[in-house]
């Protein structure tokens, strides 16, 4: 069985390392790159803006050096690991890959040339590629919502979903919304498309499911920014039969329009921060300034966001 620790814990553990400089002092240099998606959308925006706060933060100390490189698509994220390793002679990777099976390759023969690899979130075909694993917990963030919308819909209904880029954990969330609903027979998932949490794609997908089915109680786009580009959608299509939109991630637009209740399709949301790119940075530099290891699988609790505890995930400073 994997190793499942809570991130928070882990992270005081990473700070009390980082406020010790006798400690410091009789540990390794850490040569880190970081290899993520660059900010073309709001999710990633936060990615980026946490990667740069994990750098300011550990470059405090003189023994780490922290490398960022941001990719727009698969081959350039590719190109990108071969570079850290060869020009930058990186000897640890934190790396969120730009797709799953297009990046399992190329980050296994990163981690061949002896150099320690941590994936975040969207995680690689094979295991067998890292050392340490952080995630969101993205079985929850299927089923939180399934969950949430089968009792809304009082187990009838008809809905649309809008899935992300394809990765291990699009396939992960899919698979435990359909999971739950399932247990719902009177409830019909009338079609599932890759949005690519992306607004303009997801816009896309929304108009071509508005065009074709004439009766739909309430969508799953499977992430906010996805969530927005739907609303927009069904805005200019002038429809009125969906009652409910359930995005995901707390995107803090969203989370402020259920704190304010501005929008009746807006009613929950589920929890999934771009912070744990920042903790999973700072965990594998102290780490392996120490010459140790992360546990192999760390997840973060995904969880419901209503109107009641919306302000608890509530960020106004946070580009997401």
């Amino acid at each position: 069985m994997k190793n499942r620790i809570r991130l928070h814990a882990l992270a005081a553990v990473a700070a009390v390392g980082l406020a010790s400089p006798l400690l410091a002092q009789a540990q390794n240099k850490v040569n880190l790159g970081v290899a993520i998606p660059a900010a073309t959308h709001s999710f990633a925006a936060g990615l980026v803006y946490w990667a740069n706060e994990a750098k300011k933060e550990l470059e405090k100390d003189p023994n780490i050096k922290v490398t960022i490189k941001t990719a727009s698509g698969a081959p350039e994220q590719a190109n990108q690991l071969q570079d850290l390793v060869t020009a930058t002679k990186i000897d640890s990777l934190v790396v969120l890959p730009f797709e799953s099976a297009a990046l399992t390759r190329p980050v296994q023969q990163v981690k061949s040339k002896g150099v320690y690899v941590t994936v975040v979130d969207r995680g690689l075909t094979d295991t067998s590629a890292q050392d340490a694993y952080v995630s969101g917990d993205n079985t929850a963030f299927g089923k939180v919502p399934a969950e949430y919308l089968a009792k809304a819909l009082n187990g009838k209904g008809n809905i649309v979903a809008l899935r992300g880029i394809p990765t291990t954990i699009d396939n992960e969330r899919m698979d435990a919304f359909t999971g739950v609903m399932k247990n719902h027979p009177g409830i019909k998932i009338l079609d599932a498309k890759h949005g690519n949490w992306n607004r303009d794609d997801a816009f896309k997908v929304m108009q071509d499911f508005l065009t074709r089915f004439k009766a739909i109680d309430a969508v799953w786009a499977a992430d906010d920014d996805m969530a927005f580009g739907v609303l927009r959608a069904i805005e200019q299509a002038k429809r009125t039969d969906i009652k409910i939109v359930f995005g995901g991630a707390g995107a803090k637009a969203m989370v402020k329009t259920l704190m304010d209740g501005s929008n009746p399709l807006i009613q929950a949301n589920v929890s999934y921060s771009p912070k744990f790119l920042y903790e999973a940075i700072k965990m594998t530099a102290l780490a392996r300034q120490k010459g140790e290891k992360l546990p192999a699988t760390t997840i973060v609790p995904s969880v419901l966001i209503t109107k009641q505890n919306a302000k608890d995930f509530y960020f106004p400073d946070s580009p997401f």
